[in-house]
């Protein structure tokens, strides 16, 4: 399927939204970013495979880290776990930076138009934008 960057992106907002207990995951870039990654740059981005956009990830305790990866690069914990450690070990990369909640990863994709992060839809500001959807 051959779609538009935005479409994709819209398509991946609306899978990442689940029902129930789960978080609809949104990926974000700062207000200031001129950023609009396809969705196979997003996965490849927070899978080492590409430098940029530069991604910040939520710590392993977030649920909102395993539905993001689950929704987007249809990786389950284990496997991102297992392709960051060969990347690690070959020498062929750095994991993302990994913060702690929501609040901690706006403050930084918001202070740097070349990162690239996702947070719980509900916590979007004006200091971040959504990317895919909505824009």
């Amino acid at each position: 399927m051959n779609l538009k960057p935005s479409l994709q992106l819209a398509v991946l907002a609306a899978a990442m939204s689940g029902a129930g207990a789960h978080a609809e995951v949104v990926v974000i870039v700062s207000s200031k970013s001129t950023l609009a990654p396809s969705v196979e740059q997003v996965c490849q981005s927070f899978l080492g495979k590409i430098k940029n956009p530069v991604p910040i990830t939520l710590n392993e305790k977030n649920a909102t880290r395993d539905e993001f990866y689950s929704k987007s690069c249809n990786k389950d914990p284990a496997q991102v776990r297992s392709i960051w450690a060969k990347l690690i070990f070959t020498g062929g990369g750095t994991p993302p930076k990994e913060v702690e909640n929501d609040k901690d990863m706006k403050k930084l994709v918001a202070a740097d138009p070349q990162s690239i992060g996702y947070i719980d839809k509900k916590n979007l500001d004006a200091s971040v934008k959504m990317i895919g959807a909505g824009n």
